[in-house]
C-alpha cells in the first residue's frame, strides 16, 4: 500500500483484522468516514483511516464508549484527559468489585445467614467519613475520656482502611466492624481504660507502673521456652517476681483479673485486623503469657482464698 492509494472495506479488513461490519458501522457513525467514493458508490479509505481504525479497536478495548472515541479522533477532547477519567472511574469499579468479592468469600467462608450478609454488604460499602464514625463511636463508648494517654491508645486503635485496599484489608474491615459492634469487647476495653487511668492517679507524680500484661509477657517467656507447667513447684519464682512487682498495687485477685481482660481473645482478634488494614507487622500475641499466668495464680490463690 502506498500513500496515495484508496482502499476498500475489505483492504481495511484484511489490514487491520476487524469485519467488515464492524467498519462499516463505524464508518456509517462518522468515526472513521471515506476519504472518497468509486464510480459505483462504494467507500474508498486512505491510509488515515486505517491509523483511525487501529487508534478506536484499542480505545473500545480500553472500554471508552463511542460518543466519547468519536470526540477524540475529531480532537475536540484530548486523549489524556479522556484517559485519566477513565483510569478513575475504573479504579472506582475496581474498589467496588474488590468490596463485593470480599463480602462474598466471607460470606462463603463462614456459610453466613442473609441477615449477616446483608450487614457484611452495609459495612463493605460505608464512606470513609461513616467508618470514621463507626470507629469513633466504638473507641469513645470504649475509652469514654479525655486523658491525653488513652487519646493516644485510641488513635493507635483506628484503622486507616487504603483508598485502594487489597481484598485481605477489605474482609478484615468487615470484620472488625462487626467486632467493633460486641458489646463484651467494649466492656473490657473500658475496663483496660479503668485500670489505666486508676495506674495513672495511683503514681501521682511519679511515672506510671508498667502494664502487668507487659510485665507478665515478659516474665513468662522463659517459663513457656522451658515448658514449665504454671501449676508446678518450678512455676513458685515466676508467680512471686509479678505479685512482688505489682504488690503495693494489686493483690493476687486483682492482678489475676487484670490479666484476663487483657488476654481477651475479641481484643487480640481487633488488634490482628488491625494491623492488617492499616499494613502494620502482625502483632505478638500476649494470650499465651497471660493464659500461663491465670493458671499460676488460680494454683497458688483459688477463688475461694482470695479477697
Amino acid at each position: 500500500m502506498d500513500g496515495d492509494a484508496l482502499y476498500s472495506i475489505g483492504d481495511l479488513a484484511r489490514r487491520t483484522g476487524l469485519t467488515v461490519k464492524t467498519i462499516r458501522f463505524y464508518s456509517d457513525e462518522g468515526i472513521v468516514p471515506p476519504a472518497a467514493r468509486d464510480r459505483a458508490g462504494h467507500r474508498r479509505y486512505d491510509l488515515a483511516a486505517v491509523a483511525r481504525l487501529d487508534l478506536v479497536r484499542t480505545l473500545r478495548d480500553l472500554g471508552l464508549d463511542l460518543p466519547t472515541i468519536r470526540r477524540v479522533v475529531d480532537r475536540e477532547i484530548s486523549l489524556p484527559g479522556v484517559a485519566a477519567a477513565h483510569a478513575e472511574a475504573l479504579g472506582a469499579q475496581i474498589r467496588t468489585l474488590r468490596l463485593r468479592r470480599a463480602v462474598l468469600t466471607a460470606v462463603a467462608r463462614r456459610g453466613s445467614t442473609p441477615e449477616e450478609t446483608e450487614l457484611m454488604h452495609k459495612l463493605a460499602r460505608l464512606s470513609e467519613d461513616e467508618r470514621h464514625r463507626l470507629i469513633d463511636d466504638f473507641l469513645h463508648a470504649a475509652f469514654g475520656a479525655t486523658d491525653p494517654v488513652l487519646a493516644g491508645v485510641m488513635r493507635s486503635m483506628t484503622p486507616e482502611l487504603p483508598d485502594d485496599p487489597e481484598p485481605e484489608q477489605v474482609e478484615a474491615w468487615i470484620e472488625l466492624a462487626e467486632l467493633s459492634r460486641d458489646p463484651g469487647l467494649r466492656a473490657a476495653l473500658r475496663r483496660m481504660a479503668d485500670d489505666l487511668a486508676a495506674d495513672r492517679r495511683r503514681a501521682g507524680q511519679a511515672p506510671p507502673r508498667p502494664d502487668p500484661a507487659a510485665v507478665a509477657r515478659d516474665l513468662a517467656a522463659p517459663a513457656l521456652a522451658a515448658g514449665v507447667d504454671p501449676a508446678s513447684p518450678d512455676a513458685d519464682a515466676y508467680v512471686t517476681a509479678l505479685t512482688a512487682r505489682f504488690a503495693h498495687e494489686h493483690d493476687p485477685a486483682e492482678l489475676r483479673a487484670r490479666l484476663a481482660v487483657a488476654a481477651d481473645p475479641r481484643r487480640e482478634r481487633y488488634l490482628q485486623l488491625l494491623a492488617v488494614i492499616n499494613g502494620w507487622p502482625p502483632p505478638e500475641s500476649l494470650i499465651p503469657a497471660l493464659d500461663w499466668f491465670t493458671k499460676a495464680l488460680d494454683a497458688r490463690f483459688p477463688p475461694a482464698t482470695r479477697p
